[in-house]
């Protein structure tokens, strides 16, 4: 006897069936995928409204913020500006889970391009490779280099879960990698792990030490509960080692690995490093691509050593060695060494409407005024040297992108500017 109810039309009830099977029906998918309920708080009066998550967001960085600076407050850091960093992505069965929607899989992936793109935004002068682990063994995904685009187009092309994850599998291959790099590098491993467990041929523990000798900094975010090995790992080699609990902590963790971290203190020595600044190919002109081996019009650098062709900067040069970069890229790596100090958060909201306040009642940065709802003032930071207000999304600009305050720079203006309007 079929189990199959009928309407009253004789149609079968066929998809409501497939929706009990599956125990959630298609109308509560959806709300399910939002998670709309999250984004919800009580007011003083019980009513429901919305969260200001940009408020949320900006508390958490300037609580960030805060931390990087009390840290670095009276001592001099040295910091790493030449930076090669391989990616560890656990591709194993326990990246296939769908507790980050759509699965783990897919946020990290989702998460490492952002990533990828804000790393080389920040160290124009540092690498990238990435390695995966799959069915126990790891695999290089790419080798180090300096182009975005290729890193994530060869990681959206690899994207299947499978198999026991492998982490002593992950670090021996990294190490492999990295122990060839010159002393002047930072050498730094970074591992979104997602299983609880790790399928291991030997020792681990005589891996992490060899990783400890060759001075690997090696970091780990995990998808899913905190453990030992790699929680050992971290402190062994001074990195940093945190659960991610959603995806917006998911990408705050890996946003923290962009700037460059402190050196090691035995190991920051100074080194004098031969650079080339190539000239750009002339547009008709034709050559071979000493990178690609392939015959290319127009594009490309001329290596002023050898003369060789190569596609992008910041690289090495494949046939003489010398690395090569532009002006621009030691500039952008130049606001490391000397950060912009956090901005006051302003105490009083009577502030804005003080009358011997001469800067007016707008941002500085983006010229928005900074009054509310009703003209009652709104939340705004101020610059210690310049005293100039900011709205909370200059701030994060300024500090994030920029790394120059825009009142300072209108104030200290160069001599020979003001001989010549003199």
């Amino acid at each position: 006897m079929s189990n199959q109810r009928k309407r009253p039309n004789g149609e079968r009830e066929e998809d409501d069936e497939e929706d009990d099977a599956e125990g959630i029906g298609q109308w509560e998918r959806a709300y399910v995928d939002d998670r709309s309920w999250e984004a919800l708080q009580e007011d003083e009066s019980g009513l429901l409204r919305p969260i200001d998550t940009s408020a949320i967001y900006h508390a958490q960085y300037r609580r960030r913020l805060r931390m990087l600076s009390a840290a670095a407050a009276g001592t001099r850091i040295q910091k790493g500006l030449i930076r090669y960093l391989y990616i560890v992505i656990d591709f194993s069965r326990a990246a296939a889970e769908t507790d980050f929607r759509p699965s783990r899989m897919g946020i990290m992936a989702k998460h490492v391009e952002a990533f990828i793109r804000e790393f080389f935004d920040q160290n124009p002068l540092s690498q990238i490779g990435l390695v995966s682990i799959k069915n126990g063994i790891a695999h290089t995904l790419t080798d180090l280099g300096g182009s975005p685009e290729s890193h994530i187009q060869a990681l959206m092309g690899k994207l299947e879960a499978a198999g026991d994850s492998s982490l002593q599998n992950a670090l021996e291959l990294v190490h492999e990698h990295l122990n060839q790099i010159p002393s002047y590098g930072h050498r730094e491993v970074l591992i979104l792990y997602s299983a609880l467990s790790t399928s291991d041929p030997g020792d681990i523990m005589e891996t992490i030490q060899k990783c400890k000798k060759s001075r690997l900094r090696c970091s780990v975010i995990g998808l899913s509960a905190e453990m030992f090995i790699c929680k050992h790992l971290c402190q062994e080699t001074g990195g940093l080692y945190s659960v991610a609990v959603d995806e917006v902590h998911l990408k705050d963790l890996l946003l923290e690995h962009a700037p460059p971290p402190p050196a090691i203190a035995e190991f920051a020595i100074s080194n004098l490093i031969k650079m080339g600044f190539p000239q750009r190919a002339a547009e008709g002109s034709m050559a071979i691509c000493s990178c690609h081996k392939e015959v290319k019009i127009g594009a490309g650098y001329t290596c002023p050593r050898c003369k060789a062709r190569v596609c992008e900067l910041p690289t090495e040069c494949t046939i003489c060695g010398l690395t090569l970069v532009s002006s621009p890229h030691l500039a952008r790596s130049y606001h490391h060494l000397f950060p912009i100090a956090p901005f006051d958060e302003v105490p009083s909201l009577s502030s804005l409407n003080d009358p011997r306040r001469k800067l007016g009642k707008s941002c500085f940065g983006c010229q928005q005024s900074l009054l509310g709802a009703g003209n009652k003032p709104g939340p705004c930071v101020t610059c210690r040297k310049c005293k100039h207000y900011f709205c909370l999304d200059c701030d994060i600009y300024i500090h994030e992108s920029l790394h120059n305050c825009p009142g300072c720079e209108s104030i200290h203006r160069p001599k020979s500017v003001s001989l010549m309007e003199e």
